[in-house]
């Protein structure tokens, strides 16, 4: 049985081992947020393994949401989770299986934020028509758990990749227990208006997404 012990900053899942490593490298490095490497299944984890831990960060990749919310100007203490689950069931270079494809793991990452309620959660997925009906899932879910959603639907190229691979990304607050020490109108980053501050970035409104890119966010 793996034993994790929580540490001030940041863990990290990923199953690959090859971008495990890479995780492990750029954490050495100081290119993202110092913590530790989760290398089980999202489906072995239990709520309390990771309890304690300022950010998670699931299916992690090679830790480019961490690296997209430094860019972002949040700083690696600011509390709040990330996942970007595998897309292969809503791709259209997928078998089209949707929910009923195994990597569909959508409800083990929902079990965790479910039992954990981490302040704000960032996602995403392919921008398919089966991607949003995903996205009517998760709103569905969050919603019912009590956090409020904003989605959009981005086109990397718009920050700079050499490619379309269009993205359809969330970000979400519990609206049922916000942090203290916020302005009335704000909560946990976001304000009542619908945009999204960078914490340390002076307070200009800008979203941030796993490819790097920052965006303006929709009111």
């Amino acid at each position: 049985m793996t034993v994790l012990i929580a540490k001030p900053w940041a863990v990290y899942n990923e199953i690959e081992e090859y971008a495990a490593d890479w995780i492990e490298n750029l954490i050495a490095l100081g290119v993202i947020a110092p913590g530790v490497v989760d290398r089980r299944s999202i489906e072995d984890v239990r709520p309390d393994d990771y309890r304690g831990f300022r950010q998670v960060h699931l299916f992690a990749g090679i830790g480019v949401w961490s690296y997209a919310l430094r860019r972002a100007g949040f700083s690696d203490d600011v509390a709040l989770w990330t996942g970007s689950p595998p897309c292969q069931p809503f791709s259209a270079a997928g078998k089209g299986a949707g929910v009923d494809d195994e990597r569909h793991l959508w409800p083990a990452f929902y079990h965790l934020i479910r039992e954990c309620r981490p302040p704000r959660v960032f996602g995403e997925q392919v921008a398919s028509k089966d991607g949003l009906a995903w996205l009517d899932l998760i709103q569905v879910d969050m919603e019912e758990a009590g956090y409020a959603l904003w989605p959009v639907d981005t086109c990397s190229a718009g920050s700079g990749a050499p490619h379309l691979r269009q993205r359809l990304r969330f970000a979400a607050e519990d609206i049922r227990s916000p942090p203290s020490g916020l302005a009335d109108n704000e909560v946990g980053g976001f304000s009542s208006g619908g945009g999204l501050r960078g914490e340390g970035s002076g307070g200009d409104r800008r979203g941030l997404f796993a490819d790097g890119g920052s965006y303006d966010w929709l009111d």
